[in-house]
């Protein structure tokens, strides 16, 4: 099991990221979640990650619940490692608790570190 918190990337100063700042949610304030809001470049996007090993890529926060069984099944079978899993969601406008579940119950029971990455604000 992991001993750290999903990881939740979102560009600065995007839709995502403001809202979460006037709102927050559920997971964010149990701990479950820890918030990185990262440098943006001038279309709204976060740069590919440096570090992390990428298991998943889908087009948007509903998809997160949609695939749910997807995204337990990747984090599940990725075996071990040092790097921490990625998972990327292309574009978002907002993310519902709803839709990181699947995400942080994967990672709560996760081998490694588990990082949902926001890639582009929308």
């Amino acid at each position: 099991m992991a001993d750290t918190p999903l990881i939740l990337q979102v560009p600065r100063g995007g839709a995502v990221d403001i809202e979460l700042a006037a709102n927050g949610l559920p997971s964010l304030a149990s701990g479950a979640a820890v918030l990185e809001d990262l440098p943006a470049d001038d279309e709204g996007a976060l740069e590919a990650p440096d570090a992390g090993q990428v298991v998943l890529s889908l087009p948007s926060p509903e998809a997160l619940e949609r695939e749910a069984e997807t995204v337990r099944r990747v984090i599940h079978e990725a075996g071990t490692g040092t790097e921490p899993l990625v998972v990327e969601v292309e574009v978002a406008e907002h993310l519902r608790e709803d839709e990181l579940a699947a995400v942080i119950e994967a990672a709560a029971h996760a081998r490694r570190a588990v990082i949902l990455r926001i890639m582009r604000d929308g």
